[in-house]
């Protein structure tokens, strides 16, 4: 059995990322094999909120290159997280801002 830090990978904190705070939207770096009911499980569980909805992206690999050395970056997946209106805050993104 997954626990809830085996789901959530880290926070993803980017300029986008950041401006969906206001509307209670937080981003993270998910396991590739996580599902939607899974996410929701672990932020809640991890975090103490109430969860409304959780949208997932499969980031693709880019290719990349260091002089004559040609690679790809790996392929990950991200959660988009909506909290419900009465839900607290994740403490950890307050101080972020």
């Amino acid at each position: 059995m997954k626990t809830s830090y085996d789901i959530i990978i880290r926070p993803v904190i980017t300029e986008q990322s950041m401006s969906g705070i206001a509307e209670k939207k937080y981003a993270f770096e998910v396991a590739k094999s996580a599902t939607k009911i899974e996410i929701k499980k672990a932020v809640e569980d991890a975090f103490k909120v109430n969860v409304a909805k959780v949208n997932t992206i499969t980031m693709k690999s880019k290719p990349k290159r260091l002089g004559v050395h040609q690679g790809t970056t790996s392929a990950w997946k991200k959660a988009v997280v909506t909290l419900t209106e009465n839900s607290k805050t994740i403490e950890f993104f307050d101080g972020m801002m």
